[in-house]
């Protein structure tokens, strides 16, 4: 007698060495380490020698510390796009990612200074980079291993650090370019400094406290006494009146450089009398309610204006500082505002750029007081010496001694600080080295290059755009050791500044060999040209430069010290990809020297990513407190769900994290793999060379899976093309839990597990599943690399590649449902219903259980009946698709039902179905005419 362990003997029960259980923590170490045996890099760049070329250049991370989530999100997608850009298309592309790091700059100097401490005194400043490279070196090695980690592919053992001599050599060419054409000059501006770490700053290397608090204060200048009475004839009821125009400032501290007084030219200014005193305020007429808001603890009460006059006429006009004697001069500016403040702008030509272009304007001082650590100089009464925020308090309270303060308080506002540092910083007045954006039509040739690229998000080009349209010149030049010196010379005869191509060619040669270290190596005989002299004077004494150029030129360079120089990139870029803050960081500085040096921007396409944030939507940082330990990520949850979590986020905007988050991630990874395993598992026996079925000859079931599958690849394929990775992962993950596990291999389980081995509707159903593991690996592949190697070295006729080596599959075929199956899965979906509500009552205890009768009318069921007919193998079609025992349909009137018996009959103990021909068969008492038919094949 044929026993219930017998029987199972004789089921397809799937098998397979895929394990359930990824264990990616301990399992992707391996894997990586195998790709590197294979040398998998190298052997996919000779695989896709010859096809076309896409390249994605890379940002460079700082090599400082260790890689964050977002420098690790940014890393990732870079990779998934090189991954992705590989396998696309019928050659697939040659895409070489070449990573780099950007090796100079303050935090590396400051944190070597640190180090040393005072053993720095006695050092050279050769000796001092020589510490400086050492340090950037042992974070290169060691951002490159947690990227390596992540499962990004590239040019590890060959990447391109900035501090590398040929690129060093490269910055000063590309400087040498602007040099060449005029854009290059020193003067004496006010920039953004930093008086914590002493050096000039770039645009992009400011952030913004949106809480900052600063005193604010209203103060009076009184009109001089010459003016007065010109004024005073133009209006008479100014006779025998003191005048003072009101000034309101958040910074008390640039008072002692206050040199002048602005109005809107087409501003409505009135000359308001104070009651009880001989005194007049000029201000805005539209601030007047303001300002009186302000001055209520002074008790000013103002009556009806004396005179209105237009911002225009009081140009000229001069009044007294406060307390030093001295004019301040009545200037007009666009940039006056009538939102705040009394609409009178106090003016320090050296502590502020539109304060700086008046001064220009008008032939006013540059004056600034302060020096690099942000203390008054001795010639400043009441505050030589003093920190400049320190002084606040002091000039408000000269200020009541001297009669001249309105009012003061508190001002909660948007404040520049240092993106290192984080401290507030100031704008001090310099002589620093530029390049002009409004020399020979830069700016608009800049700007013309921006509309020529393609931007992602398409509000990016509105966003640079508006940046160099209003960013002043580009300070380049910064008081520091750790970088790429300025090829200037000085002449000790006329002391004129001398930077020529010439020189800064020559310069970049010698760099090239000897690596920037050269600059403070050698004495300027020897870095110059032999036998040069002052064109000035004929001297022939110099002293070099002592400023090095601004990090954001060493990075911004990057396109022609890789691209432009490597074998095997090419010259622009496909693809720049970085965070949004690069608008004005990196995206900005290559454009700006792509187009001065090559005359148009060195990347065809843009793609832009927000920033991490956590639950509550803030940033996250280590700043905020809620940064997150990526290795410790990794360690816990493995690289791939990592890499997952990326793909998930749409990366357009602003990446959400949390521990919630990443659960579900992991959650989604594992049905994943677990509807790999299974596809993988019921492959056990297929050899596709022998058993593959043709399409033509597929049961009808296995079309409706192959067109769903195309519907599904094409629309990956789409959503990898636009760079929509969110989109990748919600069709993978749809796709393996609704199209896969909860429809199509739900009802093939029966014909897989209790057909005979080599039955035509098992094979008919290997062949699809084969297709779809060999499908849904390649196009996991990008996103989860080592997953996606893993499954494909367990499908039948793949062993030996990885899945990197492959290309994306093809839409080959209609992706076109064939015509019954809305209605047969809008059936399928009333019969679970009816099932489900069976089971609770307990009328069944499983599906297998239960008949079913469909009723309908006759046009509704007509597609049931012809999918029914199809059926050749007992218990039929519709069983099958409905997961029960029998199924019959009755026309009838009104919307389809389903009603639900117990199955009539004997339960088969090889299937589990029910049937009255269980036993037909003497030979085989327990089981159906089917599984009986099966038994008998294999001879049991």
């Amino acid at each position: 007698m044929t026993t219930a362990e017998d029987l199972k003997s004789t089921l397809n029960l799937p098998r397979t060495d895929f394990p359930m259980k990824a264990n990616l923590p301990q399992a992707e170490p391996r894997r990586i380490a195998l790709w590197k045996d294979q040398d998998l890099y190298g052997r996919l760049r000779a695989a896709r020698a010859g096809a076309p070329r896409f390249i994605l250049h890379d940002g460079p991370p700082y090599a400082n510390g260790h890689i964050h989530l977002g420098t690790a999100l940014n890393k990732v997608l870079k990779d998934v796009i090189v991954r992705s850009r590989s396998m696309a298309g019928a050659q697939g592309h040659d895409a070489p990612y070449v990573p780099g790091w950007d090796c100079h700059g303050l935090p590396i100097e400051l944190q070597v200074d640190r180090n040393l401490g005072s053993k720095k005194r006695d050092m050279s400043p050769v000796a001092f980079r020589r510490e400086c490279r050492a340090y950037a070196e042992k974070f290169v090695d060691i951002q490159r291993q947690e990227f390596e980690r992540l499962g990004v592919m590239g040019e590890w053992s060959d990447p391109y650090l900035t501090m590398a001599p040929g690129y060093q050599a490269t910055i000063v060419r590309q400087l040498a370019e602007f040099v060449e054409k005029g854009l290059v000059y020193k003067a004496k501006k006010s920039v953004h400094w930093c008086i914590s770490d002493r050096t000039a700053l770039a645009e992009a290397e400011i952030e913004y406290d949106e809480r900052h608090t600063s005193p604010s204060i209203d103060v009076k200048l009184a009109l001089e006494g010459a003016d007065l009475e010109t004024l005073a004839s133009a209006h008479p009821a100014l006779h025998d009146r003191r005048v003072f125009a009101v000034i309101w400032t958040t910074t008390p501290w640039t008072l002692p450089a206050n040199l002048a007084v602005a109005f809107h030219p087409e501003a409505d200014y009135a000359f308001y009398p104070v009651e009880g005193s001989a005194d007049v305020l000029l201000i805005a007429k539209a601030l007047r309610e303001a300002a009186l808001a302000r001055w209520k603890e002074q008790a000013v009460i103002l009556g009806e204006s004396l005179a209105e006059v237009k911002g225009s006429t009081l140009e000229g006009l001069r009044f007294r500082h406060p307390w030093i004697d001295r004019a301040s001069v009545g200037v007009l500016g666009d940039y006056v505002t009538l939102d705040t403040g009394t609409g009178v702008v106090h003016t320090a030509p050296g502590h502020g750029w539109e304060d700086y272009l008046t001064g220009v304007k008008y032939g006013l001082d540059i004056y600034c007081p302060v020096d690099e650590a942000g203390r008054f100089l001795p010639e400043v009464e009441y505050f030589a010496g003093q920190k400049v925020f320190d002084a606040n308090p002091r000039v408000i309270d000269l200020l009541r001694e001297k009669g001249a303060l309105l009012g003061s308080g508190k001002e909660t506002h948007a404040y520049p600080i240092c993106w290192r540092c984080k401290n507030p910083i100031i704008f001090r007045a310099t002589e620093q080295w530029f390049i002009g954006l409004d020399i020979g039509g830069f700016r608009e040739r800049a700007l013309d290059a921006v509309a020529k690229v393609r931007w992602y998000p398409a509000w990016g080009e509105e966003r640079i755009r508006n940046m160099i349209a209003a960013r002043p010149d580009w300070c380049i030049s910064r008081q520091r050791l750790w970088g790429v010196p300025i090829p200037a010379f000085y002449c000790k005869g006329c002391s004129s500044a001398l930077l020529t191509p010439e020189i800064a060619r020559r310069v970049a040669d010698l760099f090239e060999a000897d690596s920037a270290d050269a600059w403070w190596a050698r004495e300027p005989a020897e870095l110059l040209p032999p036998g040069f002299a002052c064109p000035k004077c004929g001297g022939k004494q110099f002293d070099k430069e002592k400023d090095i150029l601004d990090v954001w030129f060493d990075s911004g360079s990057s396109h022609a010290a890789v691209l432009a120089r490597r074998s095997g990139l090419r010259w622009p870029a496909d693809v720049y990809l970085e965070g949004s803050d690069q608008h004005r960081g990196w995206f900005h500085s290559s454009l700006l020297i792509g187009v001065g040096t090559r005359g148009r921007a060195p990347y065809e396409q843009v793609i832009t990513h927000g920033f991490t944030v956590d639950g509550q939507g803030r940033k996250i940082s280590k700043s905020m407190g809620n940064d997150v330990d990526t290795k410790k990520l990794i360690d816990v949850y493995g690289a791939e769900i990592v890499r997952l979590w990326v793909s998930m986020v749409d990366y357009r905007d602003d990446m959400p994290f949390s521990d919630e988050m990443i659960k579900r991630v992991a959650e989604a990874y594992r049905k994943v793999r677990n509807t790999c395993r299974y596809l993988l598992s019921n492959l056990f026996d297929f050899d596709p060379e022998k058993d593959a079925v043709p399409e033509d000859r597929l049961e009808e079931i296995d079309h409706y899976a192959l067109a769903r599958h195309r519907q599904f690849l094409a629309r990956v394929l789409e959503a990898y093309d636009e760079f929509e990775f969110h989109v990748v992962y919600h069709q993978i993950v749809q796709y393996c839990s609704a199209d896969l596990s909860s429809l199509y291999l739900d009802v093939l389980k029966d014909r897989l597990y209790c057909d005979a081995p080599d039955g035509a509707r098992r094979r008919s159903s290997q062949t699809v599943l084969h297709r779809v593991a060999r499908d849904l690996a390649r196009l996991m592949a990008p996103i989860l690399p080592m997953t996606a190697d893993e499954v494909w070295e367990s499908i039948p006729g793949q062993e030996g590649e990885s899945v990197h080596l492959a290309l994306f599959p093809d839409v080959d075929g209609s992706i076109e449902d064939r015509k019954p199956w809305g209605a047969l899965l809008e059936a399928r979906v009333v019969a679970m219903k009816a099932l489900e509500e069976a089971r609770g009552a307990k009328r069944i205890a499983s599906s297998l259980e239960a008949r079913v009768e469909v009723a309908a009318p006759s046009a509704v069921l007509e597609p049931l009946r012809e999918y029914q007919a199809q059926g050749r193998v007992f218990p039929g079609n519709l069983a099958n698709l409905f997961i029960v025992s029998d199924v019959t349909l009755t026309d009838g009137e009104g919307p389809l039902t389903v009603r639900v018996e117990r199955a009539r009959g004997a339960k088969c103990e090889r299937c589990w179905t029910y049937s009255e021909n269980v036993g037909k068969l003497p030979a085989h008492p327990a089981v159906c005419e089917r599984c009986a038919a099966v038994l008998e094949g294999l001879g049991r």
